[in-house]
C-alpha cells in the first residue's frame, strides 16, 4: 500500500523540466507541446499538395477527418453554434491525444489540474462569449432571470460550477483510470494489466475527450438558443 501512495503521489506531482527566466516550464507543458506538434505537422503533411480534381489518397483522408469532425461538432452545437466547431474539433482532438500519450511513455497532460482548469477556463468563456454575441449584452443578462427571477442566484452560480464540473470531472477520470490499473496491478499482475491498460489509455481516454467536447458543446448550444 505504501507503494501505491507513493505512486499516485508520484502522478500528481507536476514536474519542472526546465526554466525560462522566472518561468518554471513544467512536464505537462511539454508534452502538450508534443502534442500540439504532432497535431501541427499531421495537418501540414495531410494539406499539402490539395488538388481539385483527381485527389489522393492522403488527400481523401484529410476530407473525410475534416468532414467527420465537422459533421461530429455541429451536430451537438445546434444551428447558431456551428461556427465554434473549429474549437471543438481542435478540443477534441488535444485531449484525446493527451490522454492517449500515456502508451508511450509520457505522463498525460489531463492528470495536471492546471491543465483541466485552463481547458475548462476557455471553454466557459466561449460559451457566455457566445451567448453574448447571439443575443446581445442586455439579452444575455435578461437570460440569467429565466425562466423565473426567482433562479437568477442559481443562474449566477452555474458561471463558477460549470467550469469546475467540467475541470474535475476530466481530471478525475483520468487521475482514476490510473488509480484503476494500479489496484488491478496489486490483484493480478500479470497479463491482465496489459488488456486494462489498453482500454484506460485507449477507450476511456477518448470517451473523456468527448464527455468534454459535448458538455461545453451543450452548453454553447444553450447559451445561443433565442
Amino acid at each position: 500500500m505504501e507503494e501505491f501512495t507513493k505512486e499516485l503521489l508520484e502522478q500528481l506531482n507536476v514536474k519542472t523540466v526546465f526554466t525560462i527566466g522566472p518561468f518554471a516550464i513544467s512536464e505537462s507543458v511539454v508534452v502538450s507541446w508534443i502534442v500540439m506538434a504532432v497535431l501541427i505537422i499531421g495537418s501540414i503533411w495531410l494539406t499539402r499538395g490539395l488538388k481539385v480534381h483527381n485527389p489522393g489518397k492522403k488527400q481523401l483522408v484529410a476530407e473525410t477527418i475534416v468532414s467527420w469532425l465537422d459533421n461530429f461538432t455541429q451536430s451537438m452545437l445546434g444551428e447558431n453554434g456551428k461556427e465554434y466547431s473549429g474549437y471543438i474539433a481542435t478540443v477534441l482532438l488535444y485531449i484525446g491525444f493527451s490522454n492517449i500519450i500515456g502508451v508511450f511513455g509520457f505522463k498525460p497532460p489531463t492528470k495536471d489540474m492546471c491543465v483541466t482548469i485552463a481547458l475548462s477556463l476557455m471553454s466557459i468563456v466561449l460559451i457566455e462569449v457566445s451567448g453574448v454575441r447571439v443575443k446581445g449584452m442586455k439579452g444575455w443578462l435578461k437570460s440569467f432571470t429565466q425562466p423565473i427571477a426567482v433562479v437568477t442566484p442559481i443562474n449566477i452560480l452555474e458561471l463558477v460550477t460549470r467550469p469546475l464540473s467540467l475541470c474535475m470531472r476530466l481530471f478525475g477520470n483520468v487521475l482514476g483510470a490510473f488509480v484503476i490499473m494500479e489496484l488491478i496491478k496489486m490483484v493480478v499482475p500479470v497479463f491482465v494489466p496489459m488488456v486494462f491498460s489498453l482500454y484506460f489509455d485507449f477507450f476511456d481516454g477518448l470517451i473523456q475527450a468527448y464527455v468534454f467536447v459535448f458538455l461545453t458543446s451543450l452548453f454553447i448550444a444553450e447559451a445561443t438558443e433565442v
